[in-house]
């Protein structure tokens, strides 16, 4: 049972170093919460493990992978347009904002990715595999823990990272790793799409594109938004100086000399 534990526990944590999931958990990492990205982590792991161990133990047979990563690579991409449309707001609508998203909310999106990234990925293949031969219980918990602590190491990594890096940067990074991850998904999961590095190069098309697109929506929002204040501001005219107060300057002092002629005096 210890070896078996310990076999799956190695196995999974290799395959998940330098993987799109132990990279998500680090694009996670960076936008929410640690803990709240480790327990969905946590929970997502149980969840694909276990039915990992039941489709190769006990059912034998093939989840439709082709379809769960459509849904996954919907959600990625999704995830990364919602980040980056702090890039394009304006200062007024980044003051109405609130700081930090709900910690529920947070909690399932990245449940939701994990669950839909890992499912018919290589990792779950491979504890499917490992499930076939050896000891179910073994496999389920030696998985659960290797991917745990995988995602565990991205997240501390992320935290490392974002302590140096400003709030705006993190928004834009996380934005377009998330809209690479459902590109390259998306392209993975087309039976007859590109795979290996020609599906790396034109996955990074999409946050390219998308990258430029918002950067010129946000200046173009930025210049209206600066023209909309000249229009309202205080017009430019001459300046109204108000008339004295006459009751605030003395009189002058009276003259009672005689203004007769001198003929009539």
């Amino acid at each position: 049972m210890i070896a078996t534990i310990l076999l799956s526990f190695g196995a999974l944590f290799i395959a998940e170093l330098g993987d799109k999931s132990q990279l998500m958990a680090l694009t996670f990492a960076l936008r929410y919460r640690w803990w709240v990205v480790l327990g969905a982590i946590t929970v997502a792991s149980i969840g694909v493990n276990l039915i990992a161990v039941a489709v190769g133990h006990f059912l034998g047979a093939a989840l439709p992978t082709d379809l769960i990563a459509y849904f996954a690579a919907a959600i990625l991409i999704v995830v990364g347009l919602w980040t980056l449309r702090e890039v394009v707001q304006t200062p007024q609508e980044e003051a109405d904002e609130p700081a930090a998203p709900p910690t529920r909310s947070a909690f399932v999106v990245v449940l939701s990715a994990f669950l839909l990234a890992e499912l018919g990925d290589r990792t779950m293949f491979a504890t499917t595999a490992l499930a076939a031969k050896n000891n179910w219980l073994g496999i389920w918990i030696g998985s659960v823990a290797g991917m745990v602590a995988a995602g565990g190491l991205a997240i501390a990594i992320g935290i490392a990272v974002g302590k140096h890096l400003p709030e705006r940067v993190i928004a834009i990074c996380s934005g377009l790793l998330f809209l690479y991850f459902g590109a390259l998904t998306l392209l993975t999961a087309i039976p007859a799409g590109p795979d290996g590095f020609a599906a790396a190069g034109l996955a990074a098309l999409a946050p390219a594109l998308a990258g430029a697109v918002l950067l010129m929506i946000r200046r173009a929002r930025s210049g209206m938004a600066g023209q909309h204040r000249d229009a309202t501001g205080p017009s430019r005219t001459a300046p109204h100086f108000a008339e004295p107060d006459r009751a605030a300057v003395p009189a002058a002092p009276e003259d009672h000399s005689d203004r007769r002629p001198r003929s009539a005096r």
